[in-house]
C-alpha cells in the first residue's frame, strides 16, 4: 500500500515527466494528467493478472455488444475501486491540490447518450466487481452525441470535443486492428482497438471495454506523394468518409446519408468485435472452434449489435470452412439478445436495397436465414402466410433487426416484468408462442457503487455507521436499515444528508445559471431524455396549473417546491425541443414573478450527463418517472433516485412497478392509467383529449394557455404543443392521466407535512434499493443466459476492513 509520501513524491516526479513542470507551474490538466497517468500504473498488474487468471482456469467469458457506453470520469471511480482513494485525497492536501477540483478537470466520456448507455457500464461495473469474466465492445466516438447548449429557452447542439486532450485511460493496441470489409465503394476498413480498463471494487479484478476507431488502411496512404491531383482528391474523400464512422454517436436520421452512416457503424462494431474474439479464441484453444459456445458468450444489447449473428456466420462458414448447420448451431447458442424498446421506431429495419449493396455478403447470410426461418415456420403453421409474413427477418422490402436478433439467439430479455410480459403478449407475441423457452426477464439495476457509495458520501457514511460495511459487496444488505426507518435520531441524519446536498446544488445552480434556490423548498426533479413518451409536457402543465392557483390566491398555503430538469433532445426531435423550450419560458416567467412570494422555482439544467446527475440525484426530494404506461421498458433513473432516498412519484410503468412492489403502496406515489388500460384506451379509441380537455377546467385553462398569450413568446411558438395534446389519437395520455397526477401531487404534499413519516418513507426506499443493484442483474444473466462464473484465486475479495 502506498504512503502519503511517496504519492507526493511519485506526483512531482510524474507532473515534471509528463508536463516538464513544476508543482507551482502547473495546471490543473497537468495535475490531474499525473495523477490519473499514477493510477494507471497501479492497475497495469492487475489487468494483466487477471486476464492470465482467465486463461489459465479456462473460463468463459461474455462479450456486451453496445453502440452506448455512458461511462462518466474514471478517476474517482478507478481510485476507489482500487482502495487508493483517500491515501491520495490526504497527500494531494498535503501539496496544497484540492484533491475535487482535480477531478473536475476530467471529461465525461462521450460515449452514450442515455440510459441504454448507463445500463452498459453499471453492467461492466458489477462483472469486474463481481469477478466475473466479461468485457465491453463499443466504439470510440471522436466526438460525443452533442453538448447542449440553452439559448433563449432554446436547446442549441455544439460538439462534444471530449477527446480534445489525452484520454488517459485508454490503450491504443495497433497490433490488434482488423479490417472491416464493406461493398463499393467503402470496401476495407481499418479498425484500430482501444483498450480502457474496467476495475472491480476491492477485488484486483480488471476487465476490458475495448472501443473500436476507423481508419484509413496504411497501404492507400503510403503512396500519397506520387498521386494524381484526382486520385489525391479521392484519398481525401475517402479518408473523409472511413473517418467519420467512428466520429459520433447516432448520425443524424432525418437524412439517407445519416441513416447509411448508422447502418455502417453497427456493422463496423460487430465485425470488428467479432473478428477480434475469435483471433484470440483460436489464439489461446486452437482452430477448433466448434465449442465456441462453451467458450465465450456474445450478448446483443438492444437491436444495433444484431449483425453479429450474421458476422459470427460469415467467419465460421467463409474462413472456418463450417457447413451452415454446424455455423448456425454454434451461433444460436453464443448469442443472447436484450430488448430495451416498446416503441415501433426504434426497433431497427434497414431497406434491402441500402443493406445489399452496403453488406453483400452478410446480406446473402441474412436472406439465408431468413429462408430457413420462414421454411421453419411453414413446417408447423402450414398456410398461415400472416403470421410468417409478420415474422419474416426479410419482409416488406426491409431487414428487421429485431427479427434477426430473436431467431438467431437462445436467449431473449425485457429489462423490467411489466416490460418482459409486453413482449410476450404483444411485441414479439408470434415469436413467444414459437419459442417461448428463449424468453425470460431480467430486470435492470444500477451500480450502488458509483451512484451511493460515490456519488453521495455522506448518506453511504451514514449507512455503513448504521448497519456496517456488508452493503458495499451485498446490497441486499441495505434492508438491515429498515429496522431504522422510524429511529428520529437516523431520521435526523438522513436530513441532514440530504440537506447539504441540496445546498451544494443550489450553490452549483447559482454559480452556473444565476438563479438563486432556497434549499429548504422541495426539490421536485424530472431528469432524463427529452421525449414524449417520458412526459416533461405532463410536468411542465402541473407547473402551469400549480402557478395559476398562485396567481389566484398569492396566500395559497403550499409548500415551496422547486422544479428541476434536465436532459437532452435530439436534434431532429421538433416536439421536444418544443417541451424545452416551454419549460425554459415557464421558469423566465415564474422565476420573476415577486407576487408569488418565491413559493415556486422552476430550473432547466443545461447538458446533462453522468456527473451533472451524481450531484442533482443525492439532491433530490420527488423523483418523477411519470412516463405513459406501457412505454419504458424499465428505466434506471428511478431505481439511482430511490436508492438516494428521494420518493417516486410515477406511473405503473416499467421498474416502477418493481419498486412499487418492493417499498410497498405508502411509500411511493402511483397514478395514473395502468398498462392495460392504456392499450384498451387505444385500441376502443377513448383516447380522444377533448373529453377531458371539456370535463376539467383546469386542464382547459393550462392547454388554452398554449396559444392565449398568457405566455411571453412570440406569435404561435406553442401551437405545435396544443395541437399535439388536443390531437384525436390522445399523444401519450397527458390529458387523461392529469388530474389523477395533481392527486398524487397532493398525496405528496401531505406526505411533505409530515417531517417524521417523510423521512420514514425515505429510508424505507432505500433500504429496500439493493434489489436494483446491477450486481443482482449481473448474476441472473451470468446463472442463466452467459452460464459463466466468478473467477477464483489472487483476485479474491481482500480481507481489510472496508468503509464508505
Amino acid at each position: 500500500m502506498l504512503t502519503k509520501q511517496q504519492c507526493k513524491e511519485a506526483f512531482q516526479k510524474r507532473l515534471l515527466a509528463l508536463a516538464g513542470v513544476s508543482l507551482d507551474e502547473a495546471t490543473l490538466y497537468n495535475k490531474y494528467t499525473a495523477l490519473a497517468s499514477l493510477v494507471r500504473d497501479q492497475i497495469g498488474q492487475r489487468w494483466v493478472d487477471t486476464s492470465c487468471r482467465y486463461s489459465t482456469q479456462k473460463q468463459k467469458q461474455v462479450y456486451y455488444f453496445s453502440v452506448e457506453f455512458l461511462l462518466g470520469r474514471l478517476l474517482d471511480n478507478n481510485l476507489r475501486n482500487l482502495g487508493l482513494r483517500d491515501v491520495w485525497v490526504e497527500a494531494l492536501a498535503e501539496l496544497g491540490i484540492d484533491y475535487t477540483e482535480l477531478a473536475d478537470a476530467e471529461h465525461d466520456a462521450g460515449l452514450g447518450n442515455g440510459g441504454l448507455g448507463r445500463l452498459a457500464a453499471c453492467f461492466l461495473d458489477s462483472l469486474a466487481s463481481l469477478g466475473l469474466p466479461g468485457h465491453g465492445c463499443g466504439i470510440r466516438y471522436t466526438y460525443g452525441l452533442f453538448k447542449q447548449a440553452i439559448v433563449d429557452g432554446i436547446q442549441m447542439e455544439k460538439p462534444d470535443t471530449w477527446l480534445k486532450d489525452l484520454n488517459i485511460w485508454e490503450y491504443r493496441k495497433t497490433n490488434k486492428a482488423v479490417f472491416v470489409q464493406f461493398g463499393s465503394p467503402l470496401g476495407a476498413v481499418k479498425a484500430v482497438p482501444y483498450d480502457i480498463p474496467v476495475i472491480g471494487y476491492d477485488n484486483n479484478t480488471v476487465n476490458t471495454l475495448r472501443l473500436w476507431s476507423a481508419e484509413v488502411r496504411d497501404e492507400l496512404i503510403a503512396n500519397y506523394s506520387s498521386m494524381t491531383p484526382d486520385d489525391f482528391r479521392k484519398l481525401l474523400e475517402y479518408k473523409s468518409w472511413v473517418e467519420a464512422i467512428s466520429q459520433i454517436l447516432y448520425p443524424d436520421d432525418r437524412y439517407e446519408e445519416g441513416r447509411h452512416l448508422r447502418l455502417v457503424q453497427e456493422y463496423f462494431l460487430v465485425s470488428a468485435g467479432v473478428q477480434s474474439i475469435i483471433r484470440h479464441i483460436k489464439s489461446k484453444q486452437g482452430d477448433d472452434l466448434s465449442s465456441l459456445s462453451d467458450q465465450v458468450a456474445l450478448h446483443i444489447n438492444d437491436t444495433h449489435p444484431s449483425l453479429v449473428i450474421p458476422e459470427l456466420m460469415r467467419i465460421l462458414m467463409d474462413e472456418e470452412g463450417m457447413g451452415w448447420e454446424q455455423a448456425w448451431e454454434i451461433t444460436t447458442n453464443t448469442v443472447s439478445y436484450t430488448n430495451h424498446t416498446v416503441l415501433p421506431e426504434a426497433l431497427e429495419k434497414w431497406p434491402i436495397s441500402q443493406f445489399q449493396s452496403l453488406l453483400p455478403r452478410i446480406y446473402e447470410i441474412v436472406n439465408e436465414i431468413n429462408e430457413r426461418f420462414c421454411a421453419e415456420l411453414w413446417q408447423r403453421y402450414p398456410g398461415d402466410w400472416d403470421r410468417i409474413a409478420a415474422m419474416a427477418v426479410i419482409a416488406d422490402g426491409y431487414v428487421k433487426m429485431a427479427h434477426l436478433a430473436v431467431a438467431g439467439s437462445h436467449s431473449v430479455n425485457g429489462v423490467a416484468q411489466l416490460h418482459s410480459t409486453i413482449l410476450q403478449t404483444d411485441l414479439l407475441k408470434l415469436f413467444y408462442q414459437h419459442t417461448p423457452y428463449k424468453f425470460n426477464n431480467k430486470t435492470n439495476g444500477v451500480t450502488h457503487r458509483r451512484w451511493l457509495l460515490a456519488a453521495n458520501p455522506g448518506l453511504a457514511g451514514l449507512i455503513t455507521d448504521t448497519i456496517g460495511p456488508d452493503w458495499l459487496h451485498r446490497p441486499a444488505s441495505l434492508e438491515k436499515l429498515l429496522p431504522y426507518a422510524g429511529d428520529a435520531g437516523f431520521q435526523q441524519k438522513l436530513a441532514a444528508v440530504r440537506q447539504y446536498r441540496k445546498q451544494a446544488l443550489a450553490k452549483f445552480i447559482l454559480h452556473k445559471d444565476q438563479i438563486s434556490l432556497d434549499p429548504q423548498s422541495i426539490f421536485d426533479v424530472h431528469v432524463k431524455r427529452i421525449h414524449a413518451y417520458k412526459r416533461q409536457l405532463l410536468n411542465a402543465l402541473r407547473i402551469m396549473e400549480l402557478y395559476n392557483r398562485l396567481k389566484d390566491n398569492p396566500q395559497l398555503a403550499i409548500l415551496p417546491r422547486t422544479f428541476i430538469f434536465a436532459g437532452k433532445a435530439a436534434p431532429g426531435y421538433f416536439l421536444a425541443k418544443k417541451i424545452i423550450q416551454l419549460i425554459t419560458t415557464l421558469a423566465k416567467v415564474i422565476n420573476h414573478d415577486q407576487s408569488i412570494q418565491n413559493k415556486l422555482k422552476v430550473v432547466f439544467i443545461e447538458n446533462y450527463g453522468v456527473t451533472l446527475a451524481e450531484q442533482i440525484i443525492p439532491a433530490t426530494d420527488i423523483s418523477e418517472q411519470i412516463s405513459t404506461a406501457g412505454k419504458e421498458a424499465s428505466g434506471t433513473g428511478n431505481m439511482k433516485f430511490m436508492m438516494n432516498g428521494a420518493i417516486t412519484v410515477g406511473t405503473l410503468d416499467g421498474a416502477n412497478v418493481e419498486i412499487r412492489d418492493a417499498v410497498g403502496d405508502d411509500n411511493i406515489a402511483i397514478f395514473g392509467l395502468n398498462a392495460e388500460q392504456v392499450t384498451v384506451c387505444y385500441q376502443t379509441g377513448q383516447c380522444n383529449p377533448l373529453t377531458a380537455y371539456n370535463q376539467d377546467e383546469r386542464i382547459r385553462r393550462c392547454v388554452n394557455q398554449l396559444i392565449d398569450g398568457s405566455l411571453p413568446v412570440l406569435g404561435d411558438e406553442f401551437k405545435p404543443l396544443y395541437d399535439y395534446l388536443m390531437h384525436t389519437n390522445g399523444a401519450f395520455l397527458e390529458l387523461q392521466d392529469f388530474a389523477a397526477y395533481l392527486d398524487a401531487q397532493e398525496k405528496i404534499d401531505r406526505l411533505f407535512r409530515d417531517d417524521a413519516g417523510r423521512w420514514q418513507v425515505a429510508a424505507v426506499n432505500i433500504a429496500r434499493s439493493g434489489c436494483f443493484s446491477s450486481d443482482r442483474t449481473i448474476s441472473q444473466y451470468a446463472a442463466d443466459i452467459w452460464h459463466i462464473r466468478p473467477s477464483t484465486g489472487p483476485a479474491a475479495r481482500s480481507k481489510k476492513k472496508t468503509r464508505a
